[in-house]
């Protein structure tokens, strides 16, 4: 199993869930989150007065999936986040040990 983690745009979170949805993904995990790559944020003005926003909001989205699933969930959260402008975001892969349902106990890919 694997948990995919990507950090996309908020407002291309409803795209990338239909996109999920498509694929097959049943649950997901969304954070609202604040941060830079190489954007290094942006200056606004505010009442005239200039200043520099160096956390851009951001959408964390987590997937446990099984490694069956991999390639075609990463393909369509890079087609649906993609804008072709800096800050798409990025998508982390890393192995999941173990899954378990609270509810029922269950354990592995039954769990997801």
């Amino acid at each position: 199993m694997k948990l995919v983690t990507a950090i996309i745009k908020p407002f291309k979170l409803d795209d990338v869930r239909e996109a999920l949805a498509d694929v097959g993904v049943q649950g997901i995990t969304v954070t609202e989150v604040k941060g830079f790559g190489r954007q290094k944020g942006h200056t606004e003005l505010y009442r005239g007065a200039e200043y520099v926003v160096d956390f851009l909001p951001k959408i964390k989205m987590e997937i446990a999936i099984g490694d069956d699933l991999v390639d075609s969930v990463v393909e369509a959260i890079a087609k649906s986040a993609a804008t072709g402008k800096i800050g798409d975001g990025k998508i982390f892969i890393s192995p999941l040990e173990e899954v378990i349902r609270i509810r029922t106990g269950e354990t592995g890919e039954q769990a997801v």
